[in-house]
């Protein structure tokens, strides 16, 4: 399966339980950088929203030419599908959310932010990599290692060494939707 397959079997599936659960998908917004996925205002700062693929996909060749590194594909395919806000999930070793761009603007940051990130690792000696979700700990985040696409918790800071799947893919095929948590903010 595809990270591009994977990441929409989740979706999917977390939708369904959200409207199943009468949990309904609400993010915080910003009037002034609205998403392609917002549904409705519910609150002065809350819309609710659901999933929508990106047109045109994000492109991710200006942080390759900038770092003289390819990403791995399946950091990008995961990055280029949907618009959404950051989506709760369960894994066997705890709750996570989900990191997807919400609008362009957001992919914008997203990809200044993995530039830092990997140049961190860089000036630490370390492997290179890229987040793609968080944890309720602040300090662990979960990445892909860029040169083998295998899953890792990423203490900040520190090299990778607990691996949690060998790739992104079926690391998305073992999550479960759950409530997005104010933890994660």
């Amino acid at each position: 399966m595809s990270t591009e397959q994977a990441l929409a079997k989740f979706i999917e599936h977390s939708v369904t339980w959200h409207q199943a659960t009468a949990q309904p998908l609400t993010a915080w917004a910003d009037p002034a950088s609205p998403s392609p996925c917002q549904q409705q205002w519910l609150a002065e700062d809350q819309v609710s929203w659901l999933p929508v693929a990106q047109q045109p996909a994000a492109d991710f060749s200006n942080i390759e030419q900038a770092l003289e590194l390819m990403l791995h594909p399946s950091i990008k395919a995961f990055y280029s599908c949907f618009y959404a806000a950051n989506m709760a999930a369960g894994h066997p070793r705890g709750k996570l959310a989900l990191l997807l761009p919400w609008n362009q603007d957001d992919i914008s940051r997203l990809q200044e932010n993995i530039i830092g990130h990997i140049l961190m690792k860089q000036r630490l000696k370390q492997r290179a990599t890229v987040f793609f979700a968080v944890t309720d700990d602040a300090n662990i985040m979960l990445s892909v290692l860029n040169s083998t696409g295998e899953v890792f918790l990423e203490h900040v800071g520190k090299e990778v060494s607990e691996k949690v799947a060998d790739d992104l893919p079926s690391f998305l095929a073992s999550l479960t939707p759950q409530v997005y948590d104010a933890c994660f903010d």
